[in-house]
């Protein structure tokens, strides 16, 4: 597992739309060639969301040959609403780039039958030969997507009800009205993300810190689903200063000290020649 440190949260945007960038460059996806990428919501990612944008529109990187499978979406919220992670990924990514719609894989809440588009979604994944990059977000508790403290580290996409802490965190999205807050949603499982190729999480600000303490400094534990991409063959985890306050100084230290290495990993002639 690799943990970058970064001075702040701008830092953080940047480094990981690099990394995205030289993946997708590095691939080199074509027609008969797709690069799969998983995608997140959240306060977190949408820096990186914007860097790409950036990218994109200075001829940088092309997402023409590039399919998408987000994480989650909540169950019974319409996809026009603000709230929505249909609208959120839309309004703040893919209305910017030049994804082909049809790329493009989010969770229906909104179908009949809840089951059957989990397995659906889990298939469409298997079809597209599995994800390359996951990219997530976590939690003050160490979700990551609705895996919430207990979830199974082997789960599947799946229905999953809304703990009550969820439920009262999220009401401020919704005009602080508990009532009107989706109490479930669909859920990619631990399982599914650890499947992909490569695993990236972005940790930002101190209210993340103990998450981050028990993702790197402890062991593996259901309660804190994070904890499960230590075992993952390619994890990387992304954090700024204000998230490593629960680290011991000696671990800052040492994946500081590996700062070179993960600088190359965004590198190359052509951010060079910027």
């Amino acid at each position: 597992m690799r943990l970058v440190i970064l001075e702040n949260t701008s830092q953080v945007a940047e480094w990981s739309a690099r990394y995205v960038l030289q993946k997708i460059r590095d691939y080199n996806p074509g027609p008969d060639r797709y690069f799969v990428l998983g995608l997140p919501t959240g306060g977190t990612p949408l820096g990186m969301y914007q860097k790409l944008i950036e990218y994109h529109k200075a001829g940088k990187i092309s997402f023409k040959y590039v399919k998408t499978f987000n994480m989650d979406e909540y169950v019974d919220l319409p996809r026009d609403h603000p709230e929505s992670y249909h609208f959120y990924m839309w309004n703040n990514f893919f209305k910017h780039i030049d994804i082909d719609p049809a790329n493009v894989h989010i969770l229906d809440g909104n179908t009949t039958n809840l089951t059957e588009e989990c397995v659906s979604f889990e298939e469409k994944i298997k079809k597209a030969g599995g994800v390359h990059l996951f990219i997530g977000g976590i939690g003050p508790d160490g979700h990551i997507a609705f895996n919430e403290p207990g979830s199974s580290l082997v789960s599947r996409t799946r229905v999953k009800t809304l703990a009550q802490e969820t439920l009262e965190a999220n009401a401020r999205f919704f005009g602080n009205d508990l009532s009107k807050v989706p109490k479930q949603a669909l859920t990619v499982g631990v399982g599914t993300v650890m499947d992909a190729q490569e695993v990236m999480i972005l940790i930002t600000g101190t209210h993340k810190a103990f998450a981050l303490y028990k993702a790197v400094e402890e062991g593996v534990n259901h309660m804190w689903t994070v904890s499960a991409f230590q075992q993952h063959p390619h994890t990387i985890m992304v954090c700024d200063e204000d998230a490593t306050q629960e680290l011991r100084v000696k671990t800052v230290k040492y994946f500081k000290d590996l700062g070179l290495v993960h600088q190359k990993l965004i590198e190359e002639d052509f951010w060079l020649s910027k």
